[in-house]
C-alpha cells in the first residue's frame, strides 16, 4: 500500500492563498513520508476545484519537494490539446526528476464544456479520441506534418493513470495497461440508491484486472474522503459547515433532490470517513476496496477544513491511519532508497 495526498485547492480565501496553502500541504505530506500528492483541474467553478493549470503548481511543488510523486488527479482531456500536455507533461517530468504521474479522465463540470466548444454528452468520445492522440504523442509516433514530441519521454506512459466512474472505463484502463483512478464516491443507480460505494467499484476492479495484459502488474489507487482530528467535536464542526455547504451547491446544480439533509446522512451518501483516527480505521475498514487497492490518495474534499486542520489531518493519517492498512513510512524510505 502506498499513501497519497490528494487536493482540490479550495482553502478559504483567494486563488493566492490557495496556491499556498496547496504548496505547504504537498510539502508537510512530503515530511510525513507520503508516497504521492494528487491535485485535482477544474476550469471556471472556484466551488468545485481552485485550480485550471495543474502542470503550472506541481512545477513549483517540484521546486519545492525532492521526493515525492506529483500527480494529476486529473487534467480532463477532453478540453486540452493532447500535443500540448504531452509537451507540458514531458517537461514537468524532466524537470522534476521523473517524479511525474499523469492521470487523466473525461471528467470536469458538465457547465464547463461549453466554454471549450464542447457537449458534455460527447465527452466519452472527445476523451477516446484525444487519449489517443495522447499515447502517440508520448510514444514518439509522428505528428501531422511529420514532426514529433520533443524532448521525448516514453517513460511517461508506464506511469499513466486513468480515472472513470464505469465498468467500461475500467476494462478500458486495464487494455491500456494503465493505472485505475477510483473516486471518492460515485453516485447510486435508482435501483440501488443504498448500494455501498464497494459494491459500485468492486465491478469495476475485476474488469480491470480481466484486461490487464500478461506481466503488467496493477495500479489500483482508491481516492477517499478521509478528514482526522485530535478531538471529534472538531471533526463535526467543521462536517456541518463544510459538508452542509456542499450539499447546497449541489442541489443548486440539480445534482440531487432539493431535500434537506442531516450531516451524518451527508457524511454516509458522501462515503466521507472522519473523526479521531480510531475511528477513521474503523470507517475505513469497512471499505472493501482498501484490500484490493495498491494506493490510498486522502482528501479532505468535501469538509474542507482550515488550513491548519489539514496538516494535522495529514500528520494523523501517516501516524495512526495508513499504517492500520499496511503503510510504513520506514517502509516507504527504504524503497525510495534501494
Amino acid at each position: 500500500m502506498k499513501l497519497g495526498f490528494f487536493t482540490r485547492v479550495l482553502d478559504e480565501g483567494s486563488a493566492a492563498e490557495r496556491y499556498r496553502c496547496a504548496l505547504a500541504q504537498i510539502r508537510h505530506a512530503e515530511a510525513q513520508g507520503f508516497d504521492s500528492a494528487w491535485v485535482a483541474q477544474h476550469h471556471f467553478h472556484e466551488f468545485e476545484g481552485g485550480l485550471p493549470s495543474p502542470f503550472v503548481l506541481l512545477a513549483q511543488a517540484a521546486a519545492l519537494t525532492s521526493r515525492i510523486r506529483l500527480a494529476t488527479g486529473i487534467v480532463t482531456l477532453p478540453m486540452e490539446m493532447p500535443i500540448r500536455v504531452a509537451e507540458d507533461a514531458t517537461v514537468l517530468d524532466i524537470m522534476s526528476g521523473g517524479r511525474l504521474e499523469l492521470g487523466v479522465g473525461s471528467g470536469g463540470n458538465p457547465e464547463a464544456f461549453a466554454a471549450f466548444g464542447l457537449k458534455d454528452a460527447d465527452r466519452r468520445t472527445v476523451f477516446a479520441d484525444k487519449l489517443e492522440e495522447l499515447l502517440g504523442a508520448l510514444r514518439g509516433q509522428q505528428l501531422n506534418g511529420g514532426d514529433r514530441v520533443y524532448p521525448a519521454r516514453p517513460e511517461l506512459l508506464e506511469r499513466m493513470w486513468y480515472a472513470t466512474f464505469s465498468v467500461d472505463g475500467s476494462r478500458a484502463a486495464g487494455r491500456l495497461g494503465m493505472g485505475l483512478l477510483l473516486s471518492r464516491t460515485q453516485p447510486r443507480a435508482k435501483e440501488a440508491p443504498d448500494a455501498s460505494l464497494a459494491d459500485i467499484q468492486d465491478p469495476m476492479v475485476d474488469a480491470y484486472l480481466e484486461e490487464l495484459p500478461p506481466g503488467v502488474a496493477p495500479r489500483i489507487l482508491a481516492s477517499r474522503s478521509v478528514f482526522a482530528a485530535d478531538r471529534r467535536e472538531d471533526v463535526m464542526r467543521f462536517a456541518e459547515v463544510g459538508l452542509q455547504r456542499y450539499h447546497k451547491r449541489l442541489v443548486a446544480l440539480g445534482r440531487v433532490p432539493d431535500a434537506p439533509r442531516s450531516t451524518e446522512e451527508i457524511i454516509r451518501r458522501q462515503d466521507v470517513h472522519l473523526g479521531t483516527p480510531e475511528e477513521v480505521v474503523a470507517s475505513l475498514k469497512t471499505d472493501r476496496i482498501m484490500d484490493r487497492a495498491t494506493e490510498l490518495a486522502v482528501q479532505v474534499h468535501s469538509v474542507d477544513p482550515p488550513h491548519p486542520y489539514v496538516l494535522r489531518s495529514i500528520e494523523l493519517v501517516a501516524e495512526h491511519v495508513a499504517p492500520a492498512f499496511g503503510w510504513r513510512r520506514a517502509a516507504a524510505e527504504a524503497a525510495r532508497a534501494a
